[in-house]
Parts: C-alpha cells; structure tokens; sequence
C-alpha cells in the first residue's frame, strides 16, 4: 500500500531541516486559507468584500502583531522557530512595509509551516483562534 506524502507528518527534526524561507513560502498560504475560512464563516459576503478583509489579516504588520500576541504562548521550539524566520537572510522587503514588520511577519509564516508539516493542526488552529480573538477586539475598539 503506497502512502501519501501530504497526508505524513515530518518529524520535528525533518521540518528543522528546510530553510525558514521555504517554511515561510508554505506557511504563507497555511495562513492566509485559515484567515479565509475563517472570513467565509462568518457570513456569506461579496468576493471583493472577503478579498479586502482577507488582505487586511494577511499583511506584514498585521503579521508581525500576531506574532506578538502569541509570543508568550510559544513553547521554547517554536519560538526558536519563529527567531529562525525573523533573522533568515535574502529576505527582500517589498514597498508596503517596514523591514521590521516584514521580518517578524516572516518568521511567523515560519512558524505556520513548521506547525504545518510536523502535523500540529490542533496547535496551529489553537495560535489561530488568539490571533483572531485579540485581532477582532482590536478591529472593534478602532471603529
């Protein structure tokens, strides 16, 4: 019987091996479906609508905030993890965004394809769910 290799989780040790860059690359879009599910959820809404909200959640200083919400909640390896992205080198940072939030965003894409390939869907939907939660309290004391 052939296994499927997207449905294997890596071993800590096997995911440590790929650079933060490329765990970012797929941590990007682990992120940015979660953020878009989670935007259809709750409620039925125009496509430009989810697309701009969409936007809102996945740029690079909203990234780097979340990542500061749930810096105290990380375990000592995925904090290593996340520092690992912060600090990778080649990273060019586009117009829209300081180096600062672009490097902290970077290492929280990190994070979320680390979590992604060793299998931690339960740890990554329960980082998600603070970030939402202080995300949307956020959204509700600037209106």
């Amino acid at each position: 019987m052939l296994t499927d290799p997207l449905q294997t989780p890596l071993s800590p040790d096997a995911a440590r091996q790929y650079s933060p860059l490329a765990l970012a690359f797929l941590g990007d879009s682990v992120y940015e479906v979660m953020v878009r599910e989670m935007l259809l959820r709750e409620g039925n809404r125009p496509a430009r609508e989810l697309h701009s909200q969409a936007v809102a959640h996945v740029r690079a200083a909203y990234q780097a905030a979340a990542a500061g919400r749930i810096a105290e909640m990380l375990t000592p390896e995925e904090a290593d993890i996340l520092r690992r992205g912060r600090n990778a080198s080649g990273i060019s940072v586009p117009k829209h965004a300081t180096p600062a939030d672009y490097r902290k965003a970077t290492g929280f894409e990190c994070l979320f394809g680390y979590l992604y390939l060793c299998g931690q869907t339960e740890r990554l939907h329960a980082l998600f769910a603070v970030i939402w939660a202080e995300g949307s309290q956020e959204n509700e004391s600037a209106e």
